[in-house]
């Protein structure tokens, strides 16, 4: 059984900074992709940021500078360091996976985590 478990979110004035974390656990063979997604009230869900399995990262225009996704290998654990945080950036962070359970990359799945508040004061 997969499962996606982040933390980090919470409460922080604007300008402040907050780090996500998403962990994998269980039995898989391999995460490929991940990536943060964020969903405002009654907005859809958006990509925030990406990072593939050799690291390339890719970041919406609106975080640029501002937010950086890196992996840790060794832990299966993605991470979202968040700075200069602005109300607009107040949303439901999720964190994605596409994770092999088994050595073909047909057995690949996404799997999302559970969605960590995060609520930025002006």
């Amino acid at each position: 059984q997969v499962q996606l478990v982040e933390s980090g979110g919470g409460l922080v004035q604007a300008g402040g900074s907050l780090r996500l974390s998403c962990a994998a656990s269980g039995s898989f063979f391999r995460i490929n992709d991940m990536g943060w997604y964020r969903q405002a009230p009654g907005q859809q869900r958006e990509l925030v940021a990406g990072i593939t399995s050799g690291g390339d990262t890719n970041y919406a225009d609106y975080v640029k500078g501002r937010f950086t996704i890196s992996r840790d290998y060794t832990k299966n654990t993605m991470y979202l360091q968040m700075n200069s945080l602005k109300p607009e950036d107040t949303a439901v962070y999720y964190c994605k996976a596409r994770i092999q359970t088994g050595s073909s990359y047909r057995s690949a799945n996404d799997y999302w985590a559970q969605g960590t508040q995060v609520t930025v004061s002006s």
